[in-house]
């Protein structure tokens, strides 16, 4: 059965009944149909954020399919309801980028998921719609004033890296040139899109406290330098207010609801390998306002979102997890053991043995943020039992506590082990997480922390333009900020192609570029795509709509 015939056979309740669920009255919510429902800000309470039990969950490497982060933190927060912990998933949503490219829809799988899934793969509550108008009311901000005779404030176009956005993968447009047609058309110029998950304004989203910090935020993102060397910010441009009142609604998360009929709150979506790969700050302590526990999901692998998560999200939030719940399943292991894609179903003990330092190092890693991990093995039918009890084994040697979660196939009922096993460490817990880096550290010393003590690098090289841009951010007085290294999220390393637990590598910064608004800086290393394209057999081609209108092969 797929995962859309699952998802049809529930019956879905009102989101009133969710939200009640979840402590909130009717009359506090804003209803996007039957089903979805936005969650005001005003509802947040930081005295109860502050008792809430925050679990995160990531993973190992990924293999190109990706390990089921979004299923295991759906699953588990059906568990952990099961025994009594009122609990809330708190995930990102899906860019059609994916859900029309390669890896499909976002909302879990089998029996463990949020729902209703069509909504919230398509366009749910238009966040990512009002995200893509505002960034593009900048960038069409920017021409207007290069083009203007009595406003100007004599920006160089040289010198402004900021693009439009879509929420779609689409190759033909990373590189465009606008303003052709004449003088009526705007000043030529070179630039290009982006897909909407990239753009500084989704992070900004993210990261925002509130409504006058996100208006604050939008106001100190970086455009570039006037002909004089003189820097331009969004602010320069008057463009904070119009841009917060396109964002003042996205801004509210959204309630949805789980398979097995509890609260899930889903909002933001910034991609873990050019972003901070994780859901809202406002929709994680609205999660922790009205629950014991709190499942919430950092992308890819723990080198990239849960870094991030910690040292971005959770150093501005002030927040701290009490577990790290680390995604683990046999194919990824024997992937990183060099088995080949299309063989990770067959038995190959000799190749899982061989993948087993990716675990171990994700596992140093966890430690290093003087936080408890978990090992969770996503279990798969093809998986033997010769395979799971060598990961026990490992699991025993390195001292961490390891169990077997089914939640595709079971739903709560399959993840009841890793359930008992979070609430047991979590409430224990009584230490705050150590971040690998202070923000006001140089900006070098805080990339290399990154690279040597998280990824394994021996060393970082910059390129010639990555040392120009070093200066560029000290001259602009913003060194303070945090880091977001762009990154593949295929390797620890670099090179997409060094697997398992590459060692004595070299981590090349190309440059930096700049995030003012959303607090960081971001090196880019290897070659990251901000605009992925399609494949040759897209998803998009499996999905239809019937007479009834029912939506057929979406995920």
């Amino acid at each position: 059965m797929t995962d859309l015939e699952i998802a049809r056979k529930v019956t879905l309740r009102p989101i009133a009944e969710i939200a009640g669920k979840f402590g909130v009255q009717h009359n506090d919510l804003e209803p996007y149909g039957k089903y979805k429902a936005k969650l005001p800000l005003s509802l947040i309470n930081k005295e109860k954020v502050a008792e809430s039990n925050l679990i995160l969950v990531s993973a190992i490497s990924p293999t190109p399919a990706g390990e089921g982060k979004t299923t295991m933190s759906i699953g588990l927060t059906e568990g952990l309801n099961q025994l009594g912990k009122k609990t809330t998933v708190v995930l990102r949503e899906p860019s059609l980028g994916p859900v029309f490219g390669i890896k499909g829809g976002a909302t879990g799988g089998g029996y463990s998921q949020v729902l209703p899934m069509e909504d919230i793969n398509l366009h749910f509550t238009g966040d990512f719609s009002a995200i893509e108008k505002a960034h593009n009311l900048l960038a069409a901000l920017i021409d207007n004033n290069i083009q203007s005779k009595t406003t100007s404030l004599n920006l160089d176009p040289r010198t402004i890296s900021w693009k439009r956005v879509i929420d779609m993968n689409d190759r033909a447009l990373r590189h465009t040139i606008v303003g052709l047609g004449g003088t009526g058309s705007g000043i030529p110029r070179e630039t290009g899109f982006d897909i909407t998950a990239a753009s500084e304004i989704m992070a900004i989203l993210c990261l925002a406290g509130d409504l006058m910090d996100l208006k604050k935020r939008l106001g100190a993102i970086f455009i570039g330098y006037t002909f004089d060397k003189k820097p331009i910010y969004a602010r320069d441009l008057k463009a904070e207010g119009a841009m917060t009142a396109l964002l003042k609604e996205a801004l509210q998360p959204n309630l949805v609801q789980t398979i097995e009929g509890n609260p899930a709150i889903i909002h933001g979506g910034p991609f873990a390998n050019i972003a901070q790969g994780t859901n809202s700050v406002i929709a994680t302590r609205m999660g922790m306002t009205f629950s014991d526990y709190v499942v919430t999901e950092a992308g890819f692998g723990f080198d990239l979102g849960a870094e991030k998560f910690f040292d971005i999200k959770c150093q501005s939030a002030g927040l701290s997890p009490k577990v790290v719940v680390l995604t683990t399943t046999i194919r990824a292991l024997k992937y990183h053991g060099c088995a080949a894609l299309d063989r990770l179903k067959e038995k190959d003990t000799e190749a899982l043995l061989k993948g087993m330092p990716n675990l171990e190092k994700h596992i140093e890693n966890i430690k290093q943020f003087n936080v408890t991990p978990i090992i969770a093995i996503n279990k798969f039918v093809s998986d033997s039992d010769e395979e799971i009890a060598l990961v026990r084994k490992i699991a025993a040697k390195l001292d961490v506590e390891v169990a077997l979660a089914e939640g595709w196939e079971k739903g709560g009922k399959g993840t009841l082990d890793l359930a008992k096993k979070v609430i047991a460490i979590a409430e224990k817990c009584t230490t705050q997480f150590t971040p690998m880096y202070r923000w006001d550290t140089p900006v070098k010393e805080k990339i290399t922390q990154i690279a040597t003590k998280i990824y394994g690098a021996r060393h970082v090289d910059y390129a010639a333009q990555a040392l120009r841009d070093l200066k560029k951010i000290e001259d602009l007085g913003l060194d303070h900020l945090a880091i977001c290294i762009a990154k593949t999220q295929k390797s620890l390393s670099d090179n997409p192609k060094l697997l398992g637990r590459p060692k004595d590598f070299i981590i090349t910064v190309r440059e930096i570029e700049i995030a003012a608004g959303a607090g960081f800086l971001i090196p880019i290393t290897g070659s990251i795509m901000r605009m992925p394209g399609l494949p040759a057999h897209p998803s998009s081609e499996k999905i239809d709509v019937d007479s009834e209108g029912n939506i057929t092969g979406l995920f």
